[in-house]
């Protein structure tokens, strides 16, 4: 297999199922804002001890954005030929992120303030990655395509990655805010 192909040196990309787009059309826009999404969080799970919670958790979450890519790079003609679950993201699969939130949420001390970020390397890396999610909305936002759920997932996704950032974070964060409550009275 070669990685080169030199279609795209026309400015132009192929869509699954067909079709060719500016490589700076919104719905690329939207996939590359992903993409780097997708890269932190491959940054925050090599932060992961291996075989780890955190681990198995990024690996779904980055599989999961490889179905949203390719309901994204799917022109409107084609939404027909999507696959739920393995090219257009599901209410199943925004269920879980909720589910995940909710399981770390009961398991993890909650700050009621404002997070200052770099508690340890791997709860750094799940913020960093947090931001990518949140600019990969904004873009998503301005090419909506009409019963598709990828802004909804994305958008839970960045609750899910920020909760697990506090959950990385374990105790680090409650004695930070203790810490910093002690030097603000003096």
């Amino acid at each position: 297999m070669r990685i080169y192909t030199r279609k795209g040196d026309d400015g132009t990309t192929g869509l699954l199922f067909g079709g060719r787009v500016a490589k700076n059309s919104p719905r690329i826009e939207t996939n590359g804002a992903v993409d780097e999404a997708q890269a932190a969080l491959g940054v925050a799970r090599a932060e992961a001890e291996p075989g780890s919670e955190l681990e198995g958790l990024l690996v779904g979450l980055e599989r999961d954005l490889y179905v949203l890519m390719a309901e994204v790079a799917t022109a409107d003609e084609n939404r027909h030929k999507l696959v739920a679950g393995t090219s257009q993201v599901t209410d199943a699969m925004v269920e879980d992120l909720e589910r995940r939130i909710d399981e770390l949420t009961e398991r993890t001390a909650m700050p009621t303030e404002f997070v200052i970020p770099g508690a340890n390397r791997r709860a750094a890396a799940l913020d960093v990655a947090r931001t990518a999610v949140r600019r990969a909305e904004r873009v998503a936002v301005g090419e909506p395509v009409e019963g598709s759920l990828v802004t909804t997932y994305l958008n839970r996704l960045s609750d899910l990655v920020w909760t697990m950032a506090r959950w990385q974070e374990g105790e680090v964060h409650l004695e930070a805010r203790t810490t910093t409550k002690k030097k603000e009275r003096r």
